[in-house]
Order: structure tokens, then C-alpha cells, then sequence
């Protein structure tokens, strides 16, 4: 399960392909065109050096070829009879074994040694202006901003980086890359008008997915797992595990009630989460998170101190028809029912209770496995005395009957000796 698209972008690590200013992605050249709108790409870029040629204008070319030997630090390739290349040992993780095959980038001929300088897909190039493609990811220096996004500097030439390229996700302050130098794919390249467009969203895009893979291929229901919060919605909270996205819904952020996701998290919180539910069959897969399992149970916890005849104090959280939730202690409620609220019969809670009135209960019962207090407040109260109606002096009034007609014609008939109320 993903965040809206405000949250995540919606193309996928495969759209960002090595692709030539005729072959961008129409959506990709409207933001660059966009952010590059009124300002000088001539003086943006005064730096640009001569037009030189690589092996492939404009783009690069992907060869597989078979590992011949090792040595000094480079790994030499041959492609066939008449074609051999070399690449850095270093961009491997581990040695390669001779014999294997293994897909290749051509950078460049060395035409002296007669030799394709290769890398491997993805390794971060040292910038060489003469030798720098579309599709390629070098390092670059972030050395400056505008309205559009972000000045670069690669090879001592000067680059752009629109700012919706800066991270996966929109920066709120793109300043926060100034000075920093970073992992960027060519977008676009005109040697001829020194105009360079890079992406470092790409670069983090193409990382993303490969942690994707490796993070689905060892997920499982009941992991508890580190992530970090990408996005907070209404009715829950989106966390990136490494790579995927799992939904945290509200009422799994916290043992509170809460009213909005944002009452418990914000963006960039890291958070342990445990896993409930996996769907990878969806596409993308539906994954559901939840914060509160992983964490300490303020009500259980308060339960293990209660018992019941204890009193207690505490808030008048909430009213409901049935009655009162008096609030304890942060995170903890007990229920006073609407007939242990009063001694007399009320109406409605609400006559005689009100939301924050501090009031004391007494403790009925405590149910550990349900988590449940009761409590009551006409516990703590005297009830009203009741009245003797077999005693003349203490008899209530309201129970007499009243002078009528048909009482004086029996007070009459009965010499005035009636002692009962007659009917």
C-alpha cells in the first residue's frame, strides 16, 4: 500500500531509463522546461567546455562480456576476438570470477591502448567532461540555488538540478543540499550549449528498488521492523520500511484514541513498527503495520496497580449515553455507567457530569484480560435517607390524598376516622 501520489511519485525506477533529449519522458522535459523558465541557460552554464564525442552520442551502450583475468586493480573483459575492455575492480563487491559473464557500460575507447573503458550499470563515474553521457551517474557538487532548483558542478562544468529531481519526495527546503556532493543520473546533455540536466532522484530511485526486492524477499506477518514516516494521512500514517511503503492505520499508532494521525506522528519520525498484514499478490503489495503492538500498554500497565474498593481520581474524558470515561492517567480510562453515576435516577449523564470535571470513583472491577475498569461515583456518597410512611410525623405529604367530593362523603360516612389514604 502506497501514499497518495502527493506523497510518492508514480513512475517507477524502470521509467528512468538512459533516455536523449529527443526520447524524455514528456512529463520529465515539461519540469525541466519549467524550471529552467526565465533564467539564462548560457550564463547558468558559462563554464561549459569544448564538444567532445564519446563512443555513443548522447547515449551509452550496454555489452556483456566475459571476465578474462584480473589484475592491478582492473578487471579486463573480451567481448570477442578483436574487442577487448577493462573496468575498475573497485566497482565490483566482490572479485568476479574469471570466466563469468557480466553486463558492462562503455564509457569510452582508449584509442592508444585500444581498449573500451567500461563501468558497471549503476557505479557512480568520476566526472570526465570528454567522456560524460546520458544515462550515466557521476558525482556532482550541489554549488549554488535559484528559483528553479539547484546549480551543480560536475567535471568543473556547471550543471542544473530541477527540484523536483532533488529526492524521491518533495524537499520542503531543497537549501539542505548546498555543499553537498552526491550521486547524480544524466538527464539530459548538450556539449555544443554546455547545458547539463541531472537527477538525484533517479540515482535514489534506482537504490530504492533494489532494496525493495531484497526487503519483500525476507518480509513475513509478525516481524517488527525500524521505519521512518513518509506520510501522514487522516485515517493513518505511511512508513518506509527500506524501500516499500507500509500503511499504519490510526487506530494502530497509539493505545489513545486519536482523532488525526498527526496527533501521534509527523514526517521524518523513525518508528518501530510490527507487521499484520501482507498481500504481495497486490500490486503494489498491501502492507499493514502497526505502531501501538510494539509498544508499552499504558492500561495494562496501570491494571496491574488497581484493585477494586480502591478510590481514585480523575478527568471526566468523554460522555456517551451510557455513561462517563474517566480518564486515570494518560492513556487510561475506566467506564462509570450512567446508574453509578447518581444515587437518583438522571436523565442523562450530561445533568450532572461535564467533560475535564475532576471527580473520585471507586474501584467495582478490574478486568486484566478485556482491560476494563468500572468504576462508581455514588459509591463514594451517602444515599438519601428514606422516609418511614407508617410514621405520622415523617409521612411525605405527597402521599396523601387530597380533599375531593368523594373524600368528604366518606369522611362523613365514617365519622371522620379514616386513617389511609382510600382510593
Amino acid at each position: 500500500m502506497t501514499p497518495d501520489d502527493n506523497l510518492l511519485p508514480p513512475d517507477p525506477p524502470a521509467a528512468e531509463t538512459k533516455r536523449s533529449r529527443g526520447s524524455m519522458d514528456a512529463d520529465l522535459q515539461a519540469e525541466i522546461d519549467a524550471a529552467l523558465a526565465g533564467m539564462s541557460v548560457a550564463d547558468m552554464l558559462d563554464d561549459a567546455g569544448p564538444a567532445t564525442r564519446s563512443m555513443a552520442p548522447g547515449m551509452r551502450n550496454t555489452r556483456r562480456g566475459k571476465v578474462v583475468r584480473i589484475h592491478g586493480g582492473d578487471v579486463f573483459v573480451e567481448f570477442g576476438p578483436k574487442s577487448q575492455g577493462v573496468c575498475p575492480a573497485s566497482q565490483f563487491d566482490a572479485p568476479p570470477e574469471v570466466g563469468s559473464t557480466v553486463e558492462f557500460v562503455v564509457e569510452r575507447l582508449d584509442a592508444f591502448e585500444g581498449l573500451l573503458i567500461l563501468s558497471l550499470p549503476g557505479a557512480v563515474q568520476k566526472a570526465d567532461w570528454g567522456s560524460l553521457a546520458v544515462g550515466q551517474i557521476v558525482d556532482a557538487r550541489c554549488t549554488g540555488m535559484n528559483k528553479g532548483g539547484l546549480e551543480m558542478e560536475v567535471a568543473h562544468h556547471r550543471g542544473f538540478m530541477p527540484a523536483g529531481q532533488s529526492d524521491i519526495r518533495p524537499l520542503p527546503d531543497i537549501s539542505v543540499l548546498l555543499g553537498q556532493k552526491f550521486a547524480c543520473k544524466i538527464l539530459e546533455l548538450r556539449k555544443e550549449k554546455g547545458r547539463l540536466i541531472l537527477s538525484r532522484r533517479a540515482v535514489l530511485l534506482e537504490e530504492r528498488e533494489k532494496q525493495r526486492q531484497n526487503m519483500l524477499a525476507t518480509l513475513d506477518v509478525g516481524q517488527v521492523r525500524s521505519a521512518t514516516i513518509v506520510g501522514v494521512q487522516p485515517y493513518g500514517a505511511f512508513a518506509d520500511l527500506g524501500g516499500i511503503d507500509g500503511l499504519i492505520p490510526i487506530s494502530e499508532l497509539a493505545h489513545d484514541r486519536l482523532r488525526h494521525a498527526s496527533d501521534a506522528v509527523k514526517v521524518g519520525d523513525a518508528v518501530d513498527v510490527k507487521i499484520i498484514a501482507l498481500d504481495l499478490a497486490q500490486q503494489p503489495p498491501r502492507i499493514t503495520l502497526s505502531r501501538k503492538q510494539v509498544m508499552t500498554n499504558p492500561l495494562a500497565e496501570a491494571i496491574k496497580d488497581l484493585a477494586a474498593g480502591q478510590t481514585v481520581s480523575g478527568r471526566v474524558a468523554r460522555l456517551a449515553d451510557f455513561g462517563a470515561f474517566i480518564e486515570l492517567a494518560p492513556g487510561v480510562e475506566g467506564l462509570v455507567h450512567i446508574s453509578e453515576v447518581s444515587h437518583e435516577r438522571i436523565p442523562s449523564v450530561a445533568k450532572v457530569l461535564r467533560v475535564n470535571e475532576v471527580v473520585q470513583a471507586k474501584v467495582l472491577s478490574v478486568d486484566s484480560d478485556r482491560a476494563r475498569i468500572s468504576l462508581s461515583i455514588k459509591a463514594l456518597k451517602d444515599a438519601p435517607a428514606r422516609r418511614d410512611q407508617g410514621k405520622g410525623d415523617e409521612r411525605d405529604a405527597s402521599v396523601m390524598r387530597e380533599e375531593d367530593p368523594a373524600m368528604r362523603k366518606l369522611r362523613a360516612k365514617f365519622s371522620g376516622q379514616l386513617k389511609g389514604g382510600i382510593g
